[in-house]
């Protein structure tokens, strides 16, 4: 024991420091002369100046430590016109026979379609989804309608509906070749305009354009959903459940800054593609925070979008749906019936929710202003078949790039020519 400790004593308190400082005085002077002349050496052979050679040294570590530099959005698309969509239409425990009916009314050729019925659905009734998307010969034929058959459980008060979003992005990112915007709808929203007027309209407007109802105005919700600490049993459990809260608050973000607004939406691509590749981090630090946020749908593409620089300028302040609120809003709008159909027309929304499966006002929306028969898809440009006999004129294909716009597209337009005007489109939308 003493032994240590006097090996413990000469450890710290070394006797022979006169001894040690005789070779290392040599050894520093030995290292700075060997720089000195290998620093010689490469002014002499180089052919670059001690400065361009310096900041080329410089700028080549930059590249290789801040890869980010080397990542941008995707390119606009302007190879075709008209643009595309991508669709995600959800639904969950009953929602089948709407969402079918949904997806029938949206079909186009030129565009792409995710469909999902969340877990908490019968395994008959996805199924019975998978064989109506997998028998219809429309959608064979041209092969852009897609069923996400491993279900996700999604709450939505929870994180989990975010991440179904992501799920169909990430889908029609690697598999549904090109697109312009994403649209997510529920199996209770329904078009007010045919497909053929929603692509001449947006064939005249800027593809980077996300159209997210937003404000930074989070008042009241400060409080009751951005300090509050919620848990999702949706990421873990294989039965839904209601979000459950944690005792303990948190404060408000000072990384960035909280948005909120409607939980639908029109995301362009190169949008959706930061989302999902998230190569500076934002989009991911985001996610991990509305983790535990009450109904983080309506916070967390909103955040991220004004959060990233290279998205602000694009965000117009709409979700382009009707929708029929309280007054102060509820949790969930009112039904829309036949008494709405006058309001749902004048608002010049392409857009509108919620219906109830089988409501009169759907069948008003068809033969009014879709002009679709029963179980047939919205006739377009691309149909060239006849209605002899109750048939389906889209039962024949032509050009699927010909466009027959209804009126439905000179409301559209006006609608998008005032959340564009000068005194609603500026600049730092995001505010």
């Amino acid at each position: 024991m003493k032994g240590l400790r006097n090996c413990y004593l000469n450890l710290r308190h070394p006797q022979s420091s006169t001894m040690e400082r005789k070779w290392i005085f040599p050894l520093a002077i030995g290292s700075i002369v060997s720089l000195f002349l290998l620093f010689l050496i490469t002014l002499t052979t180089s052919p670059t100046s001690p400065h361009l050679l310096f900041l080329s040294l410089y700028h080549s570590a930059a590249s290789i430590v801040f890869v980010e530099s080397k990542l941008h959005p995707l390119p606009i698309s302007s190879s075709h016109s008209p643009p595309r969509f991508g669709y995600l239409i959800s639904g969950s425990a009953g929602d089948g026979m709407m969402l079918q009916r949904t997806l029938l009314a949206l079909y186009h050729p030129q565009n792409q379609y995710v469909v999902h019925l969340d877990l908490e659905s019968s395994p008959d009734e996805r199924l019975d989804l998978h064989n109506f998307v997998k028998d219809h010969a429309i959608f064979n034929r041209f092969g852009n309608v897609r069923m996400i058959t491993k279900a996700n459980l999604v709450t939505y008060r929870g994180p989990t509906m975010v991440a179904n979003t992501l799920h169909a992005a990430a889908i029609l990112l690697k598999e549904g070749g090109d697109w312009d915007w994403f649209i997510n709808l529920s199996a209770s929203d329904y078009p007010l305009v045919t497909q053929d007027d929603l692509l001449h309209t947006f064939s005249y407007l800027p593809r980077d354009l996300n159209f997210i109802d937003h404000t930074s105005n989070i008042g009241w919700k400060e409080f009751h959903r951005a300090k509050p600490i919620i848990v999702d049993p949706g990421l873990y459990m294989t039965k839904k459940s209601d979000v459950f809260w944690v005792t303990q608050r948190r404060s408000v973000p000072t990384a960035f800054k909280l948005f909120t607004g409607s939980a639908w939406m029109a995301l362009s691509r190169p949008f959706v593609d930061y989302c999902i590749w998230g190569w500076d981090g934002l989009p991911r630090t985001v996610l991990m925070y509305y983790a535990n946020f009450l109904s983080s749908p309506e916070g967390y593409f909103h955040t991220v979008v004004c959060n990233a620089e290279e998205f602000q300028n694009t965000t117009v302040n709409s979700d382009l749906h009707f929708i029929s609120w309280d007054n102060p809003p509820k949790q969930h709008p009112h039904y829309l019936t036949i008494t709405d159909m006058s309001r749902m027309i004048e608002s010049n929304a392409p857009f509108a929710r919620k219906f109830q499966q089988d409501d009169p006002v759907l069948d008003k929306i068809d033969s009014e202003l879709l002009f679709r028969g029963p179980g047939m898809l919205v006739p377009g440009g691309w149909c060239i078949g006849n209605r002899d006999n109750g048939t389906d004129p889209c039962s024949v294909s032509g050009n699927i790039t010909s466009l027959r716009p209804t009126s439905g597209a000179k409301r559209l337009e006006v609608l998008i020519g005032s959340l564009l005007s000068g005194e609603n489109f500026r600049p730092r939308q995001c505010k």
